[in-house]
């Protein structure tokens, strides 16, 4: 599907791509431009906490992850690909997959990074050198392993799924919402 809407506006949706590829950004555009809560699949993984953020048990996670799909309304975004958030995929009214170049997603997080250490950009988590140079692990990993399964995953939602690459695509996504 090209990076528009079909026949209507969607009430849930899936966002997934890389650390760096804008899912965040977007799940927070689309959220105030359609007024549908957005949940970052980080946030239910893990429980914010200070000193260090603690992982959540895979029961406590699954509970939390099922009440936000029961809902009428959401957009869900994520890097996250296994199978208990396989039902996301299959809800959706519209899966978005950000698959942003490479090279745009190191600077990113290289920036984020910096903004975060600067206190000039909020982050859910206490940036550590370890958490940035994991960053680009699991950016390296998302790349090789993650991504050929995404798209084929998508293969089977073609009718409800967007590829987004660049800002052209994004920009074409988010004005099919003004019509």
């Amino acid at each position: 599907m090209e990076a528009t809407l079909s026949e209507h506006i969607p009430c849930k949706i899936r966002i997934i791509g890389s650390v760096g590829s804008g899912k965040t950004t977007l799940a927070r555009k689309l959220s105030a431009k359609l007024r549908i809560p957005y949940y970052e699949l980080d946030n239910v993984v893990w429980k914010r906490h200070v000193p260090k953020d603690i992982r959540r048990a895979d029961e406590e996670r699954n509970q939390l992850f099922n009440h936000m799909m029961q809902t009428n309304a959401w957009i869900i975004e994520g890097s996250h690909f296994s199978e208990w958030v396989f039902p996301s995929f299959h809800l959706a009214d519209c899966i978005i997959f950000l698959d942003t170049n490479v090279s745009i997603r190191k600077y990113r997080i290289v920036r984020r990074y910096m903004l975060q250490l600067l206190k000039l950009e909020k982050s859910n988590y206490k940036p550590t050198f370890d958490i940035f140079k994991n960053m680009f692990v699991w950016n390296h990993g998302f790349e090789h392993q993650i991504k050929p399964k995404v798209q084929d995953l998508l293969r089977q939602y073609d009718r409800k799924s967007v590829t987004i690459r660049n800002s052209y695509d994004l920009t074409c996504f988010l004005n099919s919402f003004e019509n």
